[in-house]
């Protein structure tokens, strides 16, 4: 893992932490060359949709590609 991508993890923990919708424990991630790939499983659609939103505002991200499952019930 280069430099950048663990810069760039930094940022995206600090956008999930500070995000009052996700409960982090549920989710993981991947970094590469701006790149991050977003797995895990949440409790709703909201939520998928705010880890992707939490992250659109992270600089340094050129693609996101949201691979998490929702877990209704």
């Amino acid at each position: 893992m280069s430099r950048s991508d663990y810069l760039l993890n930094d940022k995206v923990l600090a956008a999930f932490e500070t995000n009052p919708y996700l409960a982090r424990r549920n989710l993981r991630f991947e970094t590469s060359e701006g790149r991050i790939t977003l797995r895990g499983v949440v409790r709703s659609y909201f939520q998928k949709q705010m880890a992707q939103e939490a992250l659109r505002e992270v600089g340094g991200i050129e693609e996101i590609h949201n691979e998490l499952e929702v877990a209704v019930g």
